[in-house]
């Protein structure tokens, strides 16, 4: 059965998106946004000269983007999770701007227009018109989103970069995008070139490379190639940029001590890079000198390394340093305005600190042998201080805290970045306070203590609005059985899930929706959520959203609009609707592609493939080493192989390597003459009126798991 099923009527398809105006934000500037996040603790200030839906030229999550937002008293660390929820929204209705304009035709006014975007509308980029651009055109456009700092998804770049490879356009590297360098043909750039492109490529984020496992290694063995070595010296570091974030351990360590400013740069470290950095320090080579001279600005100057400092190594820091560095940033936290990075980062270092103080004391009774309170009751005076957690360890909390204080105080102490003991202790005593169940009033305040709560207990709270869904799942910190029990409750109280609300839980939350869960939304609500990012289910999910998705853009009337609003739903697509979208001539991108389900893949021939991924079937080189990619080239024979321009080596597969065996064709292969009469264009003239304006939606992203340990429960 083809993916393209009857329009549906003019009316219904445009009424909920109709013209350029974001259905999300109907209505005076920022009042849906007022409407659908609208808990007592926030207000949406916005500016009131700025249109609907534009949250301005700057790029995503930059200073001059968050203005609109201000935030009054309440969550405190997720004070800043809650203001980029905001934005997500905002970035959302931005997103509708994009599609009409990038669906549009390509007259000679519209691609002036294309060169002087804005951000915003940049950011909604699609590779399947801008394949018409001429040369000059497509310069143009790239040098745009050069100067105006717009950040693209993987899926984009992937095939931009293919669109500027093909033009010729490689060589003007430096007035292009940091992240587009990522992507291009590393063989292409010439010797001489070297330096200029790793210094450039090296402001780019190496994250956006995923699922290109092959060209990751190909970049760093590029850029070590430039250099001469392995050992990395100060010159060498300011090439190599956020470049460095794939160093393994040992170049770490044995690097110039300036290597610390590329590792602030690195959106996570592993455990062994992360050793390598304590090993850094604790030799007395940086700048800050050996441990027992630190200081409390140098501390600070660390930024984010700081978090990553190791129990051992705080125990050789000067106590007064050491707590002034503890007191001032538990204040930050307290304050909010972090993203989830941060929250994170601060835990572990507050695990650590805590655990370094603990050492050097005299042993402690276990917990469990009734401890009498030591430093006095706490009061809403000692929840506030900064030192709270070095002056009331977990057992001093559970023998101090009392019930009224804790009753009254719950917002308070809840911003304290308190480690996981001390977490299972609050609940305990909320459980001894509520035995029926968490008020719903309280339930907002709890955001970080909602991974403790298993299904039966939430089963007892009372979740009637959507404020109180917000607070408890936008923070990424609720995992997937307390995902499903939060919505269930919800459902259960007659609530709907809305666009607005799937945007602002994210993608990666409906993989956790039960597949009941997922039926209950309306075709009209999934279009407004529009594409939101779910490559990280299990294929069963992909495979219920697949259907949910296809359900609600059925009515869509040709296939690269089709393609345009089902694509991050493809991972639940059967073979015939990948053989039609082949039949249909879209240029499926290599981040998609990664992410099909590998059984439906396994049934695709070479000439599917090749088809189904037209102008970006090179990059099959930059992922071979990616599991469903190794997985389907395994099943291929030398002969398969050969014709896609890889090597013969199957086993070169295993490993992550730069394969230099062949040079591979990126000639799409010619598009089929004739096209299935049940497709979209078949007959008279495909009319675009029709098709919903669905926004592209910002995924929430990844959920970071912040906490590792067992529930407690209430019984």
């Amino acid at each position: 059965m083809a993916g393209w099923l009857p329009a549906v009527s003019s009316a219904s398809a445009s009424s909920p998106g109709a013209g350029s105006r974001c259905p999300l934000c109907l209505g005076p500037p920022g009042a849906a946004l007022k409407r659908q996040v609208s808990t007592s603790q926030w207000i949406l200030r916005t500016h009131p000269a700025a249109p609907a839906c534009d949250p301005g030229p700057s790029r995503p999550g930059t200073a001059s983007s968050r203005t609109i937002f201000t935030s009054q008293v309440a969550m405190g660390p997720w004070t800043g999770t809650l203001a980029s929820l905001l934005v997500v929204l905002t970035t959302h209705c931005s997103h509708l701007q994009a599609v009409d304009f990038f669906q549009g035709g390509l007259d000679e006014d519209r691609v002036s227009q294309w060169v002087s975007a804005n951000a915003s509308v940049l950011h909604g980029f699609w590779c399947q018109p801008a394949s018409h651009l001429s040369r000059d055109q497509l310069s143009a456009l790239v040098q745009r989103m050069e100067t105006q700092q717009v950040n693209l998804e993987a899926w984009q770049l992937s095939c931009l970069a293919n669109l500027v490879g093909h033009q010729g356009l490689q060589d003007d590297f430096e007035r292009h995008p940091p992240d587009l360098l990522l992507f291009y043909d590393l063989t292409q750039v010439p010797g001489e070139d070297c330096q200029a492109f790793t210094r450039h490529a090296g402001q780019g984020n190496t994250e956006l490379l995923a699922n290109l496992p092959d060209q990751r290694v190909a970049l760093r063995r590029k850029a070590l190639g430039c250099l001469g070595g392995p050992r990395l010296r100060a010159p060498d570091l300011l090439l190599l940029g956020s470049l460095v974030c794939d160093m393994d351990a040992a170049s770490i360590a044995a690097a110039d001590p300036h290597i610390l400013q590329n590792l602030q740069r690195c959106p996570r470290l592993t455990v062994a890079q992360q050793d390598a950095l304590n090993t850094l320090l604790a030799s007395g080579r940086t700048a800050l000198g050996s441990p027992g001279s630190w200081t409390v600005e140098g501390l600070q100057a660390l930024g984010p390394l700081a978090t990553h400092i190791s129990p051992r190594l705080w125990m050789q820091v000067p106590e007064a340093i050491g707590l002034d560095f503890f007191r001032s940033t538990v204040a930050s936290y307290r304050e909010g305005q972090l993203s989830p990075r941060d929250i994170r980062n601060i835990r572990q270092f507050v695990t650590s600190f805590l655990e370094a103080k603990a050492e050097g004391e005299s042993p402690r009774p276990r917990r469990g042998t009734g401890r009498a309170c030591v430093h006095g009751d706490i009061t809403a005076a000692t929840l506030r201080d900064d030192l709270f957690l070095v002056r009331y360890d977990c057992p001093q909390l559970e023998s101090c805290l009392g019930s009224r204080v804790l009753r009254a105080n719950l917002d308070p102490l809840l911003q304290q970045p308190l480690p996981a003991e001390c977490q299972r202790v609050v609940k305990a005593k909320l459980c001894q306070i509520y035995p029926r169940g968490i008020p719903e009033d309280q339930l907002r305040l709890i955001t970080s203590l909602v991974y403790l709560y298993s299904s039966s207990e939430i089963g007892q709270w009372n979740i009637t609005s959507r404020d109180t869904v917000l607070a408890l799942l936008a923070a990424n910190v609720a995992l997937d059985n307390q995902t499903e029990a939060v919505l269930q409750k919800f459902l259960d109280h007659n609530g709907t899930l809305t666009g607005p609300l799937l945007v602002a839980i994210g993608g990666t939350r409906l993989c956790w929706m039960s597949p009941r869960q997922i039926q209950t939304i309306r075709p009209s609500e999934f279009r407004l959520a529009g594409a939101l990012d779910i490559s990280a289910c299990p294929q069963s999910r992909k495979n219920v959203l697949y259907a949910k998705a296809r359900e609600a853009f059925r009515g869509t009337r040709t296939p690269a609009a089709y393609y345009r609003f089902m694509r991050p739903y493809l991972g639940g697509a059967p073979v015939e609707e990948l053989q039609h979208l082949a039949q249909a001539n879209v240029s499926l991108d290599i981040d998609t592609f990664t992410n099909l389900n590998p059984r439906v893949l396994q049934s695709l021939s070479v000439d599917n493939v090749t088809t189904l991924l037209g102008q970006n079937v090179g990059d099959l080189q930059k992922a071979r080493s990616h599991p469903t990619i190794s997985s389907w080239l395994r099943s291929l024979n030398r002969s398969a192989l050969g014709e896609l321009g890889l090597d013969t080596d199957v086993s070169s597969t295993t490993h992550p390597a730069f394969v230099t065996g062949g040079t591979l064709s990126t000639r799409p292969r010619p598009p089929l003459a004739v096209q299935p009469s049940d497709l979209p264009g078949s007959g008279a003239e495909a009319s675009s009126s029709g098709v919903l304006r669905a926004a592209l939606g910002q995924p929430w992203g990844p959920c970071h798991l912040l906490w590792s340990c067992p529930l407690v429960s209430c019984g």
